[in-house]
């Protein structure tokens, strides 16, 4: 018989915690049940990239709150348990140990796998992937021991573990199937400067390649083969190749499942009793006016807060400006909006771009699309407020760093 617990939440990760953290302040005083495949209590990912795999952050300090807080604030985390059906008509769950779970109201945060290279070797020991705790772990044992790594894919996440690498004293090479790293998110205008970054410290970016074959050394990966028949020796492979949102659940249940579980702005899905949030939300952003689906940090922490409003029945609407942020070297810098592909008209930036200390706008017919501070702080804020007005705006003066930009903004 399954036991009744109206609000249950699937993927004990940052957007799972928040929304029961949501709850909880909005307050809900009824029964919160938060389940996790994984063995460790609700964790941020960005340090498995940056601070805890570069050894400048402890890993206490990654957890959402600290164990106590969630019998504190009476809610069940089932960690190490899995969901392996979902059963809309009777509104309940079944745990892979068979027990079953009633909800009222469910969140699917299950967030995203990283993506599996298909080439021969793929599976090959020594072949290494990003996502979790220990995934870090094993990666900053590598760093000790190897002497030179293999990085396939020119992401935020290669690019991220590339940068940890050469810190850390290890030969990095990257490659990289487009013309430039990042391309596709920034466009060759600003990925120039990401690319001239990672060779000023020492990478080997190779750009315009593709991968035929993880090659085997003593069972193990021992380097990678391009298509052009280029061997490249290395003492293991790390691979970043983006990132896939885990819909099996919602798929096997007859959810509507288009690149991500389809949400509207208020992040319920085809099902009035179920939302998504997180990596595996599919959202439709009313500020932008189509559905997309955001990987980052911010995303996590904060679509969570409104489906936790929309669930205790608020009128709740997600309409933030999607951001992220990445630290690289010397290089920090903090990104938002949104911007596909040949989505824009043209980049203007403002101050420095070869010594890296500038502004960039990403422009289309005249109206800031997207926006980035690269090691320039206190702007983003302002930045926000530019893409989120709308309106056209004086390029000439969007470039000029004496203007300031709370005046271009006319919301």
């Amino acid at each position: 018989m399954a036991v009744s617990a109206p609000f249950v939440i699937i993927g004990a990760s940052l957007a799972g915690v928040k929304a029961a953290e949501t709850l909880r302040e909005a307050g809900y005083t009824g029964a919160i049940t938060l389940i996790g495949d994984e063995a460790e209590p609700p964790y941020e990912r960005p340090p498995l990239s940056k601070q805890y795999l570069m050894g400048t952050q402890e890993r206490e300090k990654m957890f959402v709150h600290a164990p106590e807080w969630y019998p504190e604030q009476n809610i069940d985390l089932l960690l190490g348990a899995a969901v392996t059906a979902i059963d809309r008509e009777r509104r309940s769950l079944t745990l892979a140990d068979g027990c079953g779970l009633g909800y009222d109201k469910l969140l699917m945060a299950t967030g995203a796998r990283p993506r599996r290279l298909t080439v021969p070797g793929a599976d090959l020991p020594g072949v290494h992937y990003l996502r979790r705790v220990e995934d870090c772990e094993r990666l900053k044992d590598l760093f000790q021991t190897a002497s030179r790594i293999a990085f396939v894919g020119g992401g935020w996440i290669g690019l991220e573990v590339a940068a940890a690498a050469r810190e850390a004293g290890v030969d990095a090479t990257v490659v990289e199937m487009d013309a430039l790293p990042l391309a596709r998110v920034l466009g060759p205008e600003i990925a120039r400067v990401f690319a001239d970054l990672h060779r000023e410290h020492g990478a080997d970016l190779r750009t315009g390649v593709q991968v035929a074959e993880i090659l085997e050394s003593g069972g193990r990966a021992g380097g990678v083969k391009l298509a052009d028949g280029t061997v490249i020796e290395a003492d293991a492979v790390v691979v970043g190749v983006g990132a896939a949102p885990n819909t099996e659940l919602a798929t096997a249940s007859g959810l509507t499942v288009q690149n991500g579980v389809l949400v509207d702005a208020s992040l319920r899905s085809s099902d009035p009793h179920i939302y998504a949030a997180g990596d595996v939300a599919n959202a439709f952003h009313p500020l932008l006016g189509k559905h997309i689906r955001v990987e980052h940090w911010d995303n996590a922490c904060h679509q969570p807060k409104t489906a936790a409003r929309a669930m205790l029945g608020e009128n709740a609407v997600y309409d933030r400006i999607p951001y992220f942020f990445t630290d690289q070297y010397d290089l920090g810098m903090e990104y938002c909006g949104h911007v596909e592909p040949g989505g824009y008209d043209e980049v203007v930036v403002r101050g420095d771009l070869a010594g890296r200390k500038f502004l960039a706008f990403w422009l289309a017919d005249g109206r800031v699309k997207a926006g980035m501070n690269v090691n320039v702080w206190d702007v983003n804020e302002q930045i926000q407020q530019l893409v989120r007005s709308g309106g056209a705006v004086d390029k000439t003066k969007l470039a000029d760093p004496d203007t300031p930009l709370d005046s271009l903004a006319a919301l």
